[in-house]
């Protein structure tokens, strides 16, 4: 485990990151986790200027993980990764119990910080809450993640308030829209949009730090551009590919995208299975538009039939 002065640096260093990917965990054909894959989207991640990724996170399906996965992701990236690259551990869970343990286990897996959430279907009390998280913040510097459209609870702004004295609280992953990140960032909360479709504008006119987001999974370089210079034309170039990625509920439209583009096998695990044929084909276009040199691409894109996808329960 890291010192406290280690941890009081890292705290302060992850306050001043703008472009974080929330990064897929691709799978191999036998339903385990593809590192092979996961090395070239990484290297594409780095070299495109993204600063750090959530491992495990929704889009990285860390709830269809095992925690032994989970915290193995973990250590692989950053044995492979950690000179380069920022690790945040999506460690949160309903269970505080199973918070505190995985949280624990990350930051000694060599994770740089953690991703904590509310307790989600088994909700509890505003004390309750804080209870909860803050027995995740004892470990090292933790974003605090709020999407009240997953948890069923939104953590309101006097419980972000409180929780800000920790010294190890980093920000909060805000999922509540815009107008709510400049309540919090006016107040000296550090926030970054959990909303793709909102970060630019987030970012330039709201406060916000920046972003943790799906999309720089298939456009880094864009989004790094859109979280250091104002560009209206080029993030309104990028509302259709928002509009694909998020018809169907996260992490659907980013896997489908990525195994038209060969960044990975066509491997599922359910519950997620793929968009309908006539909405892979419109990626084509899509892509064209936007710029294929722009985009993470490791094969040939295509459309895909529906055949060719393969769907899995888990690794074992």
């Amino acid at each position: 485990m890291a010192s406290p002065a280690k941890l009081a640096a890292l705290t302060d260093k992850m306050k001043t990151i703008r472009l974080m990917t929330a990064i897929k965990t691709p799978y191999r054909r036998d339903g385990n986790i593809d590192f092979v894959a996961l090395d070239k989207h990484v290297e594409h991640q780095v070299a495109n200027g993204v600063e750090a990724l959530i491992v495990g996170g929704t889009t990285g399906e860390g709830h269809l993980l095992s925690w032994d996965e989970h915290l193995a992701l973990i250590a692989y990236l950053k044995g492979k990764w950690g000179d380069k690259i920022l690790l945040v551990g999506n460690t949160g869970s309903n269970h505080t119990a199973e918070s505190v343990y995985a949280t624990k286990k990350g930051f000694a897996a060599g994770m740089d910080c953690s991703l904590l959430i509310n307790p989600y279907y088994g909700k509890t009390s505003r004390r309750g809450i804080l209870m909860h998280i803050e027995k995740g913040l004892e470990f090292g510097p933790a974003i605090i993640y709020n999407v009240a459209g997953r948890t069923g609870q939104d953590m309101m702004p006097d419980i972000i308030h409180e929780l800000a004295k920790h010294k190890y609280f980093v920000g909060v992953k805000e999922c509540s829209g815009n107008d709510r990140i400049k309540e919090l960032s006016d107040k000296g909360i550090k926030c970054w949009s959990g909303n793709d479709d909102q970060c630019y504008e987030g970012r330039h006119k709201y406060g916000a730090m920046g972003v943790i987001s799906v999309t720089s999974n298939i456009v880094p370089g864009i989004f790094k551009e859109l979280m250091t210079k104002e560009n209206d034309a080029l993030n309104a170039k990028l509302e259709p590919l928002y509009k694909w990625l998020f018809t169907e509920p996260n992490p659907i439209g980013v896997n489908t995208m990525m195994m038209q583009l060969g960044n990975c096998e066509p491997v599922w695990r359910l519950p997620y299975t793929y968009r309908p044929k006539e909405a892979r084909e419109e990626v084509i276009k899509l892509l064209q538009d936007v710029g294929l040199e722009h985009c993470a691409q490791f094969g040939k894109l295509q459309v895909l039939e529906d055949s060719d996808f393969v769907h899995t329960l888990s690794g074992e």
